[in-house]
């Protein structure tokens, strides 16, 4: 009787323990936006513009982007898996929390809208977002981006308003080979021709 009171309190303070810990996880694991914000201030925004929309079309606005997407972005940066002379050295200075912290706080800066300036390109754009090139298996993008650019939660990243100028160079840098962290777009991009990555990029950047 003895041993199975003992056993009884043992896995009653075990029981506690393992609760207070998740608890703490859970507290730990929520990001602090005040701090994001501080360190997005003190880090990002020169390239990035205060509230995360990009004045500079080779700088991508990151305002109401997925924050899944930019913390592991920027692991990756950090990693070295995704290349970037100026982006791995800025992540190699972030902590996991701060990655966190930094993109929740993204997260929840609205997105300016963008415009369309190839208008020769657009329907061309148009056509390879929504349909794809089905003789040449290049997939539509709205399949994975949503129809109106918003992404996936999680899973795709956020488009619409993107900078053209910012799109063609990942189109090309994936298509190339340079950029290398997502077999799944290095494989629809190295389909796409000069022209079609500009049209795909131009119409992107007119996406509400």
């Amino acid at each position: 009787m003895k041993l199975i009171v003992t056993f009884t309190i043992a896995a009653a303070l075990l029981t506690a323990v393992f609760s207070s810990v998740a608890a703490e996880a859970v507290v730990a694991a929520k990001p602090d936006l005040a701090k994001g914000e501080a360190s997005f201030a003190g880090v990002c925004a020169a390239c990035h513009a205060v509230d995360g929309n990009s004045l500079i079309p080779v700088n991508p606005k990151l305002a109401q982007q997925h924050p899944e997407y930019l913390v592991k972005q920027l692991s990756e940066f950090k990693a070295g898996k995704r290349e970037n002379a100026v982006m791995n050295g800025m992540a190699a200075a972030l902590s996991d929390e701060d990655m966190k912290n930094i993109s929740y706080w993204l997260a929840t800066k609205k997105a300016t809208p963008g415009a369309a300036k190839e208008k020769d390109l657009v329907l061309l754009g148009e056509k390879i977002y929504r349909g794809g090139i089905a003789d040449r298996q290049i997939p539509a993008c709205a399949g994975c981006h949503s129809p109106n650019g918003a992404g996936i939660p999680a899973q795709y990243p956020r488009l619409s308003g993107q900078h053209a100028d910012y799109a063609v160079a990942q189109l090309t840098a994936f298509r190339d080979g340079v950029r290398k962290n997502s077999l799944q777009m290095t494989q629809v991009a190295v389909k796409l021709n000069d022209r079609e990555i500009k049209a795909v990029a131009d119409y992107i950047a007119g996406l509400r």
